[in-house]
C-alpha cells in the first residue's frame, strides 16, 4: 500500500484535478489518467469566446436605461408626493378659511377706486357651498373604499367578523370621523391657517400612546425609545392647550377633543400582540383575526363614516347657528349665481390685522359683484386629484422601494414646505390684496395670521413648540423611513387601512402605513439560520430536519427553495449547450449568494437554495454488445459531453467538471454532477421498459419525488412542512431554454407577493432562423404583449407554458391537482385534453382549486422554435386541440371556477367566450375575408370568388381525410405559399377598397386600429419593439394560420404522437426480424386482395423469377424458363458481418484477460480483485456471453458468469462515455418509493391491441363530431354571411362615417342636385367588426395597465450605485457593502484567471498595444499550469484569504484595493470593473469583514490539517475524511468533513473530493507540507 501511495503522491500533479480521487476503484480496471501531459510544442491555446446569444443580448444596454428610469422615478415620485401633499394640505385649509361667518378679507381697489378701501363678508349661501366641498372631499375616498370593498367581496372570497372585533373598529372610525370634522368645520375655520396646518402636526397622540404601550421587552434599545416616546407624546399633549391659550377663545378648547378623536382612527397600526401589557395585546390578537374581515367590513364603515361626517356637520351648525337646514336650502343657490356685497370703509391706518366687522365704519357705498360659482369646484377638484395623487404615488414609491427617498422625506415635509408658501402667500397679500386678483377672485382668500405675526415667526414661541410637534410625529411615524416589505407588495401589505384620508392626507400616508411589514429573515437571526442547517458548508436543498418533530416553526423554513426540473427528449447540441448554460449561470448566483451570506455576514432579501433535475426521457436503447442489456441512447452521451463546453463558456476558462455519480435506480439510473457553484444537477435517466415516457409522466414523476418523497416524508411537525411547502418552487424547463438568473428573481417576486399565486410565466422569445421563426417572434409578441397581459390583468393566465415557469409546491399538492394530473387517459377527449397540452391542463387544475396564475412580462427566457414548416404544423396540430379542449373545460365548470376563485369573474369568463368564438368561427371569417378581397383584387363578381375559393379548401379537407400526413403537410405548404402570393394581391385590393370607401369605413377604421394598437404596443416595448417587423410575414400567412391550420388539427384530432422531434427507435434483431416477416406477409395479403389475385395465386411464386418476364400493365405477367430466386444478398452481408463481430468480441474478451490494465473494460466485473491474483498466462475462456451453456463448466473456473442486477450493475453503469465517475446506490427507504411510484402511477402501459383500437376508433369519433359541429358552425356563419352581403340593397345598416356627398349641376335647369351616399353595411358582418374591436380595445387597456406594472416590477428589482438615491445613513461603509455583497463574491469567486495567472490579453492601449503582447510569456504560464479549480467557493476563499494575508502588518486597506485593482482590472473581463463601484470606505468595511471572520476563524481551536493546508495534498485529507469533531459555523474556512451529509445527493465537503484543492506546481514533500502548516 505504502508503494501505491508513493506512487500516487510522485505522479498526482499530473491527474487532472476533477478526476483525482477516488477513481483508482478496481471495477475501472487500472489508470484513471484520462488528460494527457501537456507536451512543450502543444501549448497554444483555444480560450472560450463570449458569444452573447438570446437572453445575454443587449443586457448592459438594459441596465442602463433601467437605472436612468429608476433615477427619474425617484425624483418624479418626490416630487408629485411632495407637491400634491401640499396643494392637499393648502386646498383644504382654503376651504376651511371660508367657513367663519365673521371673516373679513381686503377686496382689491384697483377697479372700485384706487383712493378708497374695501372688504367683503361672504354670505351664507357662498360659505354653504365650501362647506359641501368639505364634504365631498372627505367622502370620495370613502366612495372608493367602498368600491375597492365591494369590488374585493364580488370578485375575492370575503369573512364575516365577530360582532364585538366589528364593534370596536365601528366605534374607533366612527369617533375619527367625529374627530375630522369637528377638526375642520369647527377649530380650523376660526384659526388662521399658519396656525391651522401646524395644528394637523399634532393628530399622533393615541398612537404614540400606544406605540409606547406596544414596545416588547425583546425590543433593542428599548429603554431609550421609551424615553422618546414619552417626549413624543408630551410634545403632542401640547397641542391640546397652546392655541387655546394662545387665542383667548373658549372655543378653542374644543381642540383636545378634535385632535384626541382624530387620532383614534390609526389606533390599529399601533398595536402589537408582542405588548407585556394584556389589553394590548388582545387588542393585537382583535387586529390581527380582523384582516380577514376588513374589506367586507368597510363596505358598511366607509357607508357609515359617509353619514356621520354628515351628522356631524349639522350638529356643529346647529350649535354654531341655533339652525342646520340652511346646509340644504343654500346648496342650489350655493353652487348657482349669487351676489357678493362689497363694502366700502374708512380708509384704517396702522395697525397689525384686520379688524372686526364692528369695529370697521362703512360710509354706505356698498357694491354688488356675481360670485363666481365654480370657484369652489375648482378647489374640490383640484383637493381630490391632488390627495389622490399623493397616495397612488406614494404607494407606488413603496413598491418600488423607494420609500426612504420619495415617500417618507417629501411626506414629512409637507407642513414645513405648506406653512412656508402659506406665510409668503398670506405676506404678499397683506401687502398688495390685488396680488392674486388674477389667479383667484378677489373675495376669496386664506384666513391670514397678523402681521407681526410674520415678522416675529422664527423668534416667537410658535415656531419652537410646532418644531415640537413636527419632530413628534416624525418619531412615531419612523416606520415609513425603514421599510421592510418585499418589492411590488400589495396594497393590504403596505396600509392599514384600504384607501386614505381625503382631508389629512400626510398624516393618513405617515400613519396608515403599515408599522409590521416584517422581513421573513432578520440579520440576528443568520447565525441561527446557520445553526439549524447543520454545521454542512451547503447540503443539497436542506431538509434540515433533527431527527425530532418540533412544534415551533423555524426560520430556515422560509427559505426559499428552488427546484428547476427540465424534462429532456431528443434535444440538439447547441439546445443543450443554452440549457446547460442557464443552469449554470444559475448555480454560479447561488453560490455568490451562499458565500456572501455566510462571509460576508449580509441578509440577502433575494438567496435561494437551488438544485436541478433532468428527466430524460426515453433515455436507454438496446445495446450493441447484447439485445438483453441496454445502454444510454445518443442524447444522454451529448448532455455528459457537452456539460464542460458549456461550463467553460460560462466561467470564460477551460474547466472540467468531476465526472458524474452513476445509480442504478428502479425506473432506469440517476446521474449526479456537483456544479462548480456546489449546487446538484441530476439527470434521471427513464427507461420505458421500466416506466411510463411522455412529458407528463415525467412531471408526476418529480412533483411526487420532490414534493410527496423529499417533503412529506420528513420527520418534521406538519406546521413546518406547510412553511416549506408554501416556499418551494418547481422551476419547470424544457431541455432549450435559455434565461438569465434575473428571470428567477422575478418570478419569486410575484410569488412572495400573493400566497395565493399557484404559478407564474415569462415572456418567452423563439429562437431560430428561418420565415417560419420570423413569424412566431411576431405571433409570441402579440400573444404576449396582448393576450396574456389581458389575462394577467383582468382575470387569469390560463397556460404558463411548461418550457419556463415557475410553481408553487403547496399549490401543486392541493386537492384535484397533483392527484388528479396521474390521471390516466382512457377516453378519447383525455388524450386530447390531459397528454396534448399537458402545461395548459396542469394551469386548468390549479385555477379551478382557486389558484392564481401570473405572467411577468421583465422575466424573458429563450426557446428554440420549430424552423420547418412540418415540425411546426405539427406543434400547432398538438396546441390548438388541446387549447380548446382546456378552455371549454373551464367555461363548461365556470359558475364553480368563478365560487371558488377569487380571481376569474364573470366578464372575464364573457371575454374568453369572445375569444372561443372567434376561434371557432375564425376559419370562416377568414373564408369570408378572401372571398371579399378576391371582389375588389380581381373585379369579379361574388359568386365567382365564392367558387374560387372553395374549392381549394374543399380539397385540402379531403387530404387530410385521406392522405397520410405527409401529403397534408406538402398540400398545406403548397396551398400556403399560393395563398402568400394571393393575400399580397388582397393588401393591395384592401388599399384600393379603402380608397374608395374613404377613412370612416369600418374596415379603415378597424385597420387603423389594429396597426396602431401593435404600433404603440411595440414602442412600449423597446427591447422587443423588432419582432413587428415579421408582422408582414404574419399578415401574409393569415389565410395558412386560421384556416388551413386550423382544419388540419381538427381533421387530424384522433393523432395523439408528439410530431416533433421524433427521431427512429433502435430495435433489436428479434424485431426487425418480426418487422421483416410482417411486411412480407402484408405484401402477400395485398396481392392476394387485389383485382384478378387469384389468377396469380395459382401461378408461380414470389421466390420464382424468370430470365424472360413479360406484363400488361400487372394484369398478366409471364415468365419464362423460371428458377428459384437467388438469396437475397443484403441478407448474407449481414449474416457475413455478424460473424466478423462475434470474432471481434471473441479477440477482445481474450484481449481483456491477458492485460487487464492496458484494456479498460466496459462490463463491470464482480471478480476483479481475485482475478489479478491469477497468472496472465492461464486459460483464457471464451465471453461468456458467447459461450453456449454446454461449455459454461469450462468458463466458469476462471471468469465467473456475471450476473446482473438492474439495481446493482447494469450494463450502462460502464459505459466509457459516462465518464469514469463513481457508483452509488439508493437508500432502501428511496428505492421502496420508487418501486411503490412505479406500481401505482408510472408503470409502463402495456401495448394491448383491443384497447388501442378502441381508443383509436374513439379519437375518429371525437375527430368526426368536432369536424362536423366545426363545419356546421361555420357553414352557417359563411352562409348567413354572404346572403346578407348579397343582398345588402335590402338589408344593411347605414355607416354614419364616411359619407359621400355628390353634387351634381344640371344646366338646362340650372339646378344643384346634392346626394348622399351612405356606405351599407351588412349586420352580421358589423356586429363582426365590433365584436374584434371590443377585444382589441380590451386587450390594448388592459396591455397599458401591464405595461406600467411591468415597469414597476423592473424599478423594483433594479439598485442604483450612486448615493443621491439613497438616505445619508444608507450611504455607510457597511451598507454599501451589504448591497454589493453578491457582486464582490461574483468577483472574488471567478474561476477565470485564478489558475492562469491572470492571463494578460493585452498590454495597455495605443497603436503599437499588439506587438507588447505577452504571448510568449502567457504561453509558458499556461503550459506550467497542472491542475484547474473547479469550484467557486474554492476560488473565492484563495482570493479572500489573498485580502487578509499582511505578515508584514502593512495596512490591510491598501493589500486590499492593490488587490482589487490587480484582479479586477487586468484580467480581460472589463464588465467586472465597470459593474462596481468600491470606493475607499467599501474596501475598509470589506477589511473590517474580512479581520473579523478571520478572527473568529482564530478564535476557534480547530486546526485540522485539511483546513491548514491550502493546496492540501489528496492523501492527507482522505486520512482526516471520517473526523467527527463539531466544527462550529464560524470556523469558515474550517470546511473538515462534517455536518449532516445527505448521501444520495452530497459529496464530502472541502478537503475531500469535491472541494478540488490546489496542488502545489511543484511535489510537495512531506517537510514542507508540515513546515508550511
Amino acid at each position: 500500500m505504502a508503494t501505491h501511495h508513493g506512487l500516487r503522491h510522485e505522479s498526482d500533479e499530473n491527474f487532472s484535478d476533477d478526476e483525482s480521487f477516488p477513481l483508482t476503484h478496481d471495477i475501472y480496471g487500472g489508470s484513471t489518467r484520462t488528460v494527457p501531459d501537456t507536451k512543450g510544442w502543444d501549448v497554444f491555446r483555444d480560450p472560450p469566446t463570449k458569444v452573447d446569444s438570446g437572453s445575454m443580448a443587449n443586457q448592459k444596454c438594459l441596465d442602463i436605461t433601467v437605472k436612468i428610469f429608476k433615477a427619474i422615478a425617484y425624483l418624479v415620485t418626490f416630487v408629485i408626493v411632495l407637491g400634491s401633499g401640499v396643494i392637499a394640505k393648502g386646498t383644504l385649509l382654503f376651504m376651511t378659511s371660508q367657513l367663519s361667518p365673521d371673516k373679513v378679507t381686503t377686496y382689491c381697489n384697483r377697479e372700485l377706486g384706487r383712493d378708497k378701501q374695501f372688504v367683503v363678508k361672504l354670505p351664507q349661501e357662498e360659505r354653504v357651498a365650501w362647506m359641501w366641498c368639505l364634504v365631498f372631499a372627505f367622502w370620495v375616498p370613502q366612495l372608493g373604499t367602498l368600491f375597492r370593498s365591494s369590488r374585493m367581496c364580488v370578485f375575492k372570497s370575503w369573512k364575516k367578523p365577530a360582532f364585538s372585533h366589528f364593534l370596536i373598529v365601528f366605534l374607533c372610525e366612527t369617533a375619527h370621523t367625529i374627530g375630522i370634522a369637528l377638526l375642520v368645520f369647527y377649530v380650523l375655520p376660526d384659526l388662521d391657517v399658519v396656525k391651522g396646518a401646524m395644528l394637523t402636526n399634532c393628530v399622533c397622540f393615541i398612537p404614540g400612546v400606544l406605540g409606547l404601550l406596544s414596545r416588547s421587552n425583546k425590543e433593542s434599545k428599548r429603554f431609550i425609545k421609551v424615553i422618546v416616546d414619552l417626549f413624543a407624546i408630551a410634545a403632542q399633549a401640547t397641542g391640546f392647550v397652546v392655541w387655546p391659550i394662545v387665542e383667548q377663545k373658549p372655543e378653542m378648547w374644543l381642540i383636545p377633543v378634535a385632535i384626541f378623536l382624530t387620532s383614534i382612527g390609526w389606533w390599529e397600526n399601533y398595536i402589537s400582540k408582542h405588548s407585556p401589557i394584556p389589553f394590548i395585546k388582545r387588542l393585537g390578537k382583535i387586529k390581527e383575526e380582523f384582516e380577514g374581515c376588513r374589506y367586507f367590513s368597510y363596505i358598511f364603515i366607509s357607508i357609515w363614516k359617509c353619514i356621520i361626517f354628515m351628522i356631524s356637520l349639522l350638529v356643529i351648525m346647529f350649535v354654531k347657528h341655533g339652525e342646520a337646514g340652511f346646509v340644504f336650502t343654500d346648496f342650489s343657490p350655493g353652487f348657482g349665481a349669487h351676489k357678493i356685497t362689497i363694502l366700502e370703509i374708512k380708509p384704517t391706518l396702522g395697525g397689525t390685522t384686520m379688524p372686526d366687522l364692528t369695529e370697521l365704519i362703512t360710509t354706505g357705498d356698498d357694491t354688488t359683484i356675481n360670485a363666481n360659482d365654480m370657484s369652489p369646484v375648482y378647489v374640490l377638484m383640484i383637493n381630490i386629484l391632488a390627495s389622490y395623487l399623493c397616495y397612488i404615488f406614494g404607494k407606488f414609491a413603496c413598491k418600488i422601494m423607494i420609500q426612504g427617498f420619495s415617500y417618507a422625506f417629501p411626506v414629512n415635509l409637507t407642513i414645513p414646505v405648506s406653512i412656508s408658501l402659506l406665510i409668503t402667500a398670506c405676506g404678499l397679500r397683506n401687502d398688495d390684496p390685488c396680488f392674486f386678483n388674477e389667479t383667484l377672485p378677489g373675495y376669496l382668500f386664506y384666513q391670514s395670521p397678523p402681521v407681526y405675526f410674520f415678522n416675529d415667526f422664527i423668534t416667537h414661541q410658535h415656531a419652537w413648540v410646532w418644531m415640537l410637534w413636527l419632530l413628534s410625529q416624525t418619531w412615531i411615524t419612523l416606520h415609513i423611513w425603514t421599510p421592510k416589505c418585499e418589492r411590488l407588495a400589495r396594497t393590504e401589505k403596505l396600509y392599514v387601512s384600504p384607501m386614505y384620508d381625503g382631508l389629512l392626507i400626510d398624516q393618513s400616508m405617515g400613519m396608515n402605513r403599515r408599522r409590521d411589514d416584517e422581513a421573513d429573515v432578520k440579520t440576528e437571526e443568520l447565525d441561527e439560520i446557520q445553526k439549524e442547517k447543520g454545521d454542512e458548508y451547503y447540503e443539497t436543498i436542506s431538509n434540515h430536519t433533527d431527527g425530532s418533530t418540533p412544534k415551533t416553526i423555524k426560520n430556515s423554513d422560509h427559505i426559499t427553495r428552488i427546484y428547476a426540473c427540465a424534462t429532456m427528449w431528443h434535444e440538439n447540441k447547441e439546445e443543450m449547450i443554452e440549457f446547460l448554460k442557464s443552469i449554470l449561470r444559475l448555480d454560479e448566483d447561488q453560490s455568490a449568494r451562499r458565500v456572501a451570506q455566510k462571509y460576508l455576514r449580509v441578509v440577502d432579501p433575494d438567496y435561494y437554495e437551488f438544485e436541478t433535475h433532468i428527466f430524460f426521457d426515453d433515455a436507454f436503447e438496446i445495446s450493441d454488445h447484447n439485445d438483453d442489456d441496454t445502454q444510454v441512447n445518443r442524447f444522454v452521451k451529448l448532455l455528459v459531453s457537452t456539460l464542460d463546453e458549456a461550463a467553460s463558456d460560462v466561467h470564460q476558462t477551460h474547466i472540467r467538471i468531476r465526472p458524474p455519480k452513476k445509480i442504478p435506480t428502479p425506473y432506469g439510473g440517476r446521474l449526479i454532477w456537483t456544479l462548480p457553484g456546489k449546487t446538484k444537477m441530476i439527470a434521471h435517466l427513464k427507461d420505458k421498459m421500466k416506466i411510463r415516457h411522455r412529458k407528463r409522466w415525467s412531471q408526476v414523476m418529480y412533483m411526487y419525488y420532490l414534493l410527496g418523497h423529499r417533503l412529506m416524508e420528513l420527520p418534521i411537525s406538519v406546521d413546518r412542512k406547510a412553511v416549506i411547502a408554501e416556499n418551494t418552487y418547481l422551476l419547470t424547463l424544457d431541455g432549450d431554454i435559455d434565461f438569465q438568473p434575473s428571470a428567477v428573481t422575478l418570478l419569486i417576486d410575484l410569488m412572495k407577493k400573493n400566497k395565493n399565486l399557484g404559478a407564474a410565466c415569462g415572456r418567452i422569445h423563439p429562437v431560430g432562423s428561418g420565415p417560419m421563426v420570423w413569424y412566431q417572434m411576431f405571433e409570441y409578441a402579440i400573444g404576449h404583449w396582448l393576450q396574456k397581459a389581458t389575462e394577467h390583468m383582468i382575470g387569469c393566465v390560463l397556460c404558463s407554458p411548461g418550457c419556463f415557469s415557475l410553481f408553487r409546491g403547496k399549490s401543486l399538492m392541493d386537492d384535484n391537482v397533483m392527484k388528479k394530473y396521474t390521471t390516466r387517459s382512457d377516453e378519447a377527449r383525455h388524450y386530447v385534453q390531459y397528454d396534448q397540452g399537458e402545461d395548459r391542463w396542469l394551469c386548468t387544475l390549479l385555477l379551478q382549486r382557486g389558484y392564481r396564475v401570473e405572467y411577468s412580462a421583465a422575466s424573458d427566457a429563450y426557446t428554440h422554435a420549430p424552423e420547418g414548416f412540418n415540425e411546426f404544423y405539427n406543434q400547432r396540430r398538438r396546441w390548438v386541440p388541446s387549447t380548446i379542449a382546456n378552455i371549454m373545460d373551464l367555461l363548461v365548470d365556470y359558475k364553480k371556477t368563478i365560487k371558488i376563485n377569487d380571481n376569474i369573474s364573470m366578464p372575464y369568463i364573457g371575454y374568453q367566450i369572445l375569444l372561443m368564438g372567434g376561434t371557432i368561427l375564425g376559419p370562416g371569417t377568414i373564408f369570408l375575408m378572401l372571398v371579399g378581397a378576391f371582389v375588389a383584387a380581381f373585379q369579379i363578381d361574388n359568386w365567382t370568388s365564392f367558387y374560387y375559393n372553395i374549392v381549394p379548401i374543399f380539397f385540402f379537407m379531403l387530404v387530410c381525410f385521406t392522405c397520410k400526413s405527409n401529403i397534408q403537410l406538402l398540400c398545406a405548404q403548397i396551398l400556403s405559399t399560393g395563398y402568400a402570393l394571393i393575400m399580397m394581391a388582397v393588401i393591395v385590393g384592401t388599399a384600393l377598397q379603402l380608397r374608395e370607401d374613404g377613412i370612416g369605413s369600418p374596415s379603415a377604421i378597424f385597420l387603423i386600429a389594429m396597426t396602431s394598437s401593435f404600433f404603440i404596443a411595440a414602442c412600449l416595448h423597446p427591447q422587443e419593439f423588432w419582432c413587428i417587423v415579421p408582422g408582414i410575414i404574419y399578415l401574409l400567412s393569415i389565410p395558412s394560420m386560421y384556416l388551413l391550420l386550423i382544419l388540419y388539427s381538427i381533421i387530424n384530432l384522433n393523432v395523439v404522437s408528439w410530431g416533433t422531434r421524433e427521431v427512429a427507435v433502435k430495435l433489436t434483431k428479434k424485431e426487425l426480424e418480426q418487422q421483416r416477416k410482417e411486411a412480407e406477409e402484408a405484401k402477400k395479403k395485398a396481392k392476394q386482395k387485389s383485382l384478378l389475385g387469384f389468377l396469380q395465386g395459382g401461378g408461380t411464386s414470389d421466390d420464382d423469377e424468370g430470365s424472360i418476364e413479360l406484363s400488361v400493365a400487372g394484369l398478366f405477367k409471364f415468365m419464362l424458363c423460371t428458377h428459384q430466386k437467388a438469396g437475397d444478398e443484403k441478407a448474407q452481408l449481414i449474416h457475413i458481418a455478424d460473424t466478423l463481430e462475434g470474432l471481434t468480441k471473441r479477440l477482445d474478451h481474450i484481449e481483456k484477460v491477458i492485460d487487464p490494465q492496458g484494456h479498460a473494460s466496459r462490463r463491470r466485473s464482480m471478480s476483479a480483485s481475485s482475478r489479478g491474483d491469477h497468472h496472465h498466462l492461464s486459460a483464457v475462456a471464451e465471453d461468456p456471453t458467447e459461450e453456449s451453456s454446454d461449455s459454461d463448466s469450462e468458463t466458469m473456473s476462471t471468469v465467473p458468469q456475471n450476473k446482473r442486477d438492474d439495481l446493482i450493475n447494469p450494463y450502462w453503469i460502464e459505459d466509457p462515455d459516462l465518464r469514469k465517475g463513481e457508483v452509488e446506490f439508493l437508500s432502501s427507504t428511496e428505492i421502496a418509493f420508487w418501486k411503490e411510484l412505479l406500481d401505482k402511477y408510472l408503470y409502463p402501459i402495456d401495448e394491448n391491441k383491443e384497447e388501442k383500437a378502441r381508443i383509436a376508433r374513439e379519437l375518429i369519433e371525437l375527430r368526426n363530431k368536432s369536424v362536423f359541429a366545426f363545419f356546421m358552425f361555420n357553414a352557417l356563419f359563411v352562409l348567413v354571411v354572404f346572403l346578407l352581403q348579397l343582398n345588402k340593397d335590402q338589408i344593411h345598416v347605414k355607416w354614419p362615417l364616411g359619407i359621400r356627398t355628390n353634387i351634381t349641376y344640371i344646366e338646362e335647369t340650372s339646378e344643384v342636385h346634392i346626394s348622399k351616399e351612405y356606405l351599407q353595411l351588412e349586420p352580421i358582418g358589423l356586429v363582426f367588426v365590433f365584436f374584434f374591436a371590443l377585444i382589441l380595445v380590451i386587450q390594448f387597456t388592459a396591455m397599458l395597465f401591464h405595461r406600467f406594472g411591468t415597469l414597476a416590477h423592473i424599478l423594483a428589482s433594479t439598485d442604483l450605485n450612486f448615493g443621491c438615491s439613497k438616505k445619508k445613513e444608507d450611504l455607510s461603509p457597511n451598507a454599501l457593502l451589504d448591497r454589493q455583497a453578491v457582486e464582490i463574491v461574483k468577483q472574488l469567486q471567478r474561476l477565470q484567471g485564478i489558475d492562469d495567472g491572470d492571463y494578460e490579453n493585452d498590454s495597455g492601449s495605443g497603436p503599437d498595444r499588439i506587438g507588447r503582447r505577452k504571448t510568449i510569456h502567457n504561453l509558458e504560464r499556461a503550459a506550467q499550469r497542472k491542475r484547474q479549480i473547479g469550484t467557486l467557493d474554492v476560488a473565492f476563499k484563495k482570493r479572500f484569504a489573498k485580502l487578509n494575508a499582511n505578515p508584514e502588518g502593512g495596512n490591510v486597506s491598501l493589500k486590499i484595493s492593490t488587490y482589487y485593482s490587480n484582479v479586477f482590472f487586468t484580467t480581460g473581463t472589463p464588465i467586472l470593473s465597470r459593474r462596481m463601484t468600491m470606493g475607499k470606505e467599501t474596501m475598509k468595511a470589506l477589511e473590517v469583514r474580512v479581520n473579523s471572520v478571520m478572527a473568529e476563524r482564530r478564535k476557534s481551536n480547530m486546526q485540522t490539517l485539511g483546513a491548514k493546508n491550502e493546496y492540501g495534498n489528496n492523501n492527507v485529507i482522505r486520512n482526516h475524511r471520517n473526523s467527527t469533531t463539531s466544527i462550529p459555523i464560524k470556523d469558515v474556512f474550517d470546511n473538515g468533513p462534517n455536518g449532516q451529509v445527505n448521501k444520495a445527493y452530497e459529496e464530502e465537503t472541502y478537503g475531500s473530493r469535491s472541494s478540488l484543492p490546489m496542488h502545489p506546481r511543484n511535489s510537495v514533500n512531506w517537510k514542507g507540507s508540515l513546515s508550511r502548516m
